[in-house]
């Protein structure tokens, strides 16, 4: 079996505060939802502010693989991840 790629998970300020204050965390995924499980294994609080109690992605929260939105790619969170892709969890903004 191949080895996971290994992907950066970029922090944005106000999460920082459930991974001691990282901005970035490296680690082994072959996809977005491979990236959640690991989080949620080893940054629980980190995890539990992105995913709701059924797992899935907070509604609030857009998920980029470098430049693309992941709900915009056909695979959604089971988009596969190469070496070096950068993961960023992004409030979502909305006018009013």
């Amino acid at each position: 079996m191949d080895r996971a790629p290994a992907i950066t998970i970029h922090v944005p300020g106000p999460l920082r505060t459930y991974c001691a204050g990282a901005a970035e965390l490296s680690l082994s995924a072959r996809n977005i939802r491979d990236a959640l499980q690991d989080l949620e294994r080893n940054r629980f609080a980190l995890y539990r502010n992105l995913c709701d109690e059924t797992g899935r992605v907070r509604q609030h929260l857009n998920v980029f693989v470098n430049a693309d939105n992941v709900r915009d790619l056909p695979n959604g969170v089971d988009t596969t991840l190469e070496p070096g892709d950068v993961v960023t969890f992004l409030p979502a903004v909305s006018e009013g």
